[in-house]
């Protein structure tokens, strides 16, 4: 994950069980143990550069954050985490009752963006939910529009996955005083 810049947990255990040779893949690690195992060779291995690599892309979603600040932006994913690689994107959560509100915003800035859409979990039920990817100098900055009902609720991005951790801009500015 770290060399390739992979960054979903499930095509990342096929691949390593395909390149181990496993055919078994009901005995993979979870993704919290890879996680674990991430920041133990980023630690190990690339300790400066993915400190500086963490704070630019932190820097960038404050950025981004404070220009969407009228969505109640969340930043979630490995920027947050602190798992972020040289290949990381940005993953950023709006809240808002109107997701067309978001697209015409980022018109009306000129700023340009792919839609796409992502399924996930609010309890038991799978919602789909609009995407708009931006970049900023070479980083995705992938957008997740949300109804601000989620804001108040764990989303998952699989039914036995974990809650999705989220932060608003504030503790994401705390988080870059701290490096």
């Amino acid at each position: 994950m770290v060399e390739d810049g992979v960054e979903d947990y499930a095509l990342a255990k096929k691949k390593a069980a395909r390149q181990a040779g496993i055919a078994d893949t009901r005995h993979l690690p979870g993704n919290d143990e890879i996680d674990d195992a991430l920041k133990s060779y980023q630690e190990t291995f690339r300790a400066d550069d993915q400190r500086e690599r963490l704070q630019e892309l932190r820097e960038k979603a404050v950025r981004a954050m404070q220009e969407l600040a009228q969505f109640n932006p969340h930043l979630c994913g490995s920027v947050l985490s602190g798992n972020a690689g040289k290949y990381a994107d940005i993953n950023l959560q709006l809240f808002t009752d109107d997701a067309k509100s978001v697209e015409l915003f980022l018109i009306g800035r000129g700023i340009d963006y792919k839609p796409g859409q992502t399924a996930l979990y609010r309890g038991e039920a799978r919602i789909t939910v609009p995407v708009f990817t931006m970049n900023d100098e070479g980083t995705d900055i992938e957008i997740t529009v949300l109804s601000p009902r989620d804001a108040r609720v764990p989303l998952k991005t699989s039914l036995a996955g974990k809650a999705i951790e989220r932060a608003k801009i504030a503790a994401v500015e705390e988080l870059l005083s701290q490096t």
